[in-house]
């Protein structure tokens, strides 16, 4: 079964929803991380809600998801490759990286692995890598639940991992989102809003961390 097919059948009729929530998101909590100035990878884009929507001087958007480029903004760059091997992008060249929902795809620790270094070569010293995925600490009833998951990885694993490829860990939030975004009735944008603001409840409907790292090199 192909990517396309796949997250077609997960979230075509929830698009436009998907969409105004990571507007909330990207503007209220994560362009915090991001200068105006900046180059910004979105890992993984996917329909590229993360990097469509933040404010930045370069964006680029690297997924093997055909419908990828067709999703991209006209301001953002899309890079159809396979972030487990060597990147088209040059060393020392990005800002920040970011992904969400995207390790728990790859086939391998050994893929993970690789593809960190791969973001660690990618990003300038002092440059910003922020990683949102699901947490099987809390959500692992139902981790399996989509057909596409091969890792289960939580917020510790993932730090060790981050620590491993070179990273200096600057913040970690093991309870952060909701698990998915795949519910038949999407939060209202003031639910998405008072959330991003109330962080005594994120450990009470939270089961996604939230890892911020830099590039100390």
């Amino acid at each position: 079964m192909s990517v396309e097919t796949t997250y077609a059948h997960r979230f075509d009729r929830m698009e436009k929803d998907r969409s105004k929530i990571w507007k909330i998101l990207t503007r209220d909590f994560f362009q915090q991380w991001v200068g105006n100035d900046y180059t910004v990878l979105d890992l993984g884009a996917g329909y590229c809600e993360f990097i469509n929507n933040i404010s930045a001087a370069r964006k680029y958007a690297m997924d093997l998801n055909p419908v990828t480029v067709l999703k991209a903004a006209n301001d953002v760059t899309v890079c159809s490759h396979n972030a487990s091997m060597t990147w088209p992008i040059e060393a020392n060249s990005i800002d920040l990286v970011f992904t969400s929902n995207f390790f728990e795809h790859l086939n391998s620790k050994e893929a993970l692995i690789s593809c960190l270094a791969e973001i660690h070569q990618a990003l300038r010293p002092g440059g910003v890598f922020i990683a949102l995925g699901p947490n099987i600490r809390y959500c692992y009833s139902v981790y399996w639940d989509f057909i596409d998951h091969y890792l289960p990885l939580s917020d510790r694993s993932m730090v060790e991992a981050i620590e491993l490829a070179g990273f200096q860990i600057k913040e970690v939030v093991p309870r952060f989102l909701p698990y998915t975004m795949s519910f038949k009735k999407p939060p209202s944008a003031l639910f998405v809003r008072l959330y991003l603001k109330l962080r005594f409840i994120w450990p009470i409907f939270g089961k996604q961390f939230l890892i911020v790292a830099y590039n100390n090199d």
